[in-house]
Parts: C-alpha cells; structure tokens; sequence
C-alpha cells in the first residue's frame, strides 16, 4: 500500500493558502527552492500536475482543487484537534458544496437548501451559480457535493451522475395586477398577443410553455428571453409582461413581486433535480434536502 506524504501535502496546501511559493517558504520558514522540490515530489508520487502557469502566476489545474479540497480538510481537523487536546472550542460547521443552474429560479434553490440551514449540526453552504454544463464538470471533479437542476443530466454530457428527483409542479403565469385581471377573462385565449417574458430556450419549462401556448392555439408577443429567472421576474413587476413561475412557489412570487396570478397551466410540468456523483444521496444536508423536498415543498404539487 502506498502512503501519502503528508510532510508534502503540508508544503502544497501552504503555497495554495499563502498565495504563493515565495509566502509559504516565509510562513514554513524553509527556501523557496525547498519548497518547490517538496511539491514536486508530491506531483510525482500522484502521477498529476498539481499547478500551471498563468502568465507569471501558479494556478491550480481541476486535480490541484481536488487534491486542496483534501488537504484543506486534513489540516484543519489536525488544528482542531489540538485546540481540543489543549481544551479549546473544536465545534466547525460541516461544509455543502452546491452548483445551482443559472436557469433554476431563486426562489425554488432557497426553498429546497434552506432545510440544510436548520439542521441541528451547524452547515455551512458554499453556493455555486453557473451554467449546467460547467457544474457537472466541477461536480465531476469533486468540486461540489450536489447540484441543483431542472433538468436531469444530460446523456451527452459524458459525465458519470445521477439524478435525484426532488419534485415537480405545475406552472402559474403572473402579471401587474392591471395586466392581470385584462387577461384573467377567457384564459388562455386571451393570451394570444399579450405581451411575455420568458426564459432562455435552454430551460426545459419554455419548451414545455411554448409547446402548450401551441396547442391553445395561442401566439403570444415576447417582449424579453433572460438567462436569470429573477431578472425575468423583475421586469414582469415593472409590468414588461406576462412571466411564468413554479406554482408550489405562487405565493412567494406574489408577494416578493407585487404580481398577481392571470392563470395556471397544470399540464405544464416543472421538475427539479439534484444531480450528484453518487447513486444514493450520502452527505447528511444532502440527504435533509431531499427529504424535506419530498415531504413538505412538493408533498401537495
């Protein structure tokens, strides 16, 4: 069996820490060369390129932020257990790492991590807004512990995940109240021209929208396609037009926005995943999410 060099491991977690070779070699008191050779050797005995360069810089390569995230958490248990062998507080709160789709509405994220914020052992939450594609890369890298999606992994994608259904619901179009109430009145047809608000052509839900509006026989005016389902939500409370949102949160929306609702599409269907490297959810807060998903957010969806 082969055995890590933690005197190695030292030395590179250092120079990731202290921003440099130079500023380790002054913090562990030893000569940059020494330093250097020491995460060499560590490059060796892993058989991978730990840093690249960037112009004149040492950055982390995607197994450099694998190997630290280790490291990391190697050296801190060590200081914390002498601290507790000299009597000090040891008590840090366990870390989830979460990648969220820049097409999943905010308020959806918050209603399904904020069960993890009140679990009875403290987490700490490290979110992570991107583009789904890179998420499932870092996820792949270990990056991050889960991430949350609507839609579930792609099958070109290449990645090797799993998809963790945490629920789905129907869809609710809302509007300024004036808006509204001129095209609540023979819903759906008096869509047809009114002016929309819609996400990107990425997000699955206007697929299915755009789908739906069809078979209505309904053509409505896109006045905006966004990226960011809060900046969507915005410019539908400065009355731009008609945007759609998950129905289990309608209430939220309402409220937050100062909207009202001009109908609701149930055929519609909007599902929300956590995708994880994992085949069975393991991480505690992980495992919390899930549940509550199921049980509370989604129970009546």
């Amino acid at each position: 069996m082969d055995w890590l060099n933690y005197h190695h491991l030292l030395y590179f977690w250092t120079v990731v820490r202290e921003g440099g070779v130079v500023a380790a070699g002054r913090k562990l008191r030893l000569s940059q060369p020494t330093v250097t050779g020491q995460v060499r050797a560590l490059e060796q005995s892993l058989g991978e390129k730990l840093f690249e360069r960037a112009g004149r810089k040492l950055v982390l390569t995607e197994v450099g932020r694998y190997v630290y995230r280790y490291a990391d958490e190697i050296f801190t248990l060590g200081n914390e257990l002498q601290n507790g062998l000299k009597g000090l507080p040891t008590a840090r709160p366990r870390k989830l790492l979460v990648g969220v789709s820049e097409v999943m509405p905010k308020l959806i994220a918050h209603r399904l991590l904020e069960p993890a914020m009140r679990m009875s052992d403290e987490v700490q939450l490290i979110c992570t807004e991107d583009r789904t594609e890179k998420l499932l890369s870092d996820l792949s890298q270990h990056a991050l512990d889960l991430v949350l999606s609507d839609s579930p992994v792609p099958p070109a994608s290449g990645i090797r995940a799993y998809n963790h259904l945490l629920g789905e619901c129907g869809m609710t179009l809302f509007a300024t109240a004036r808006l509204a109430a001129s095209l609540r009145r023979g819903f759906p047809k008096s869509l047809d021209g009114a002016p929309f608000l819609l996400l990107a052509e990425v997000a699955p839900s206007r697929r299915s929208l755009m789908q739906w509006l069809e078979a209505q026989g309904v053509r409505p005016r896109v006045r905006g396609e966004f990226q960011d389902s809060a900046l969507m939500k915005a410019f539908g409370q400065a009355g731009e037009g008609v945007f759609p949102g998950p129905s289990v949160i309608e209430a939220e929306i309402r409220s937050q926005y100062d909207v009202e609702v001009v109908g609701r599409v149930d055929a519609v269907r909007e599902h929300f995943y956590a995708l994880t490297v994992e085949r069975r959810l393991r991480h505690p807060a992980a495992v919390v999410i899930s549940d509550a998903a199921r049980t509370q957010l989604f129970r009546q969806a």
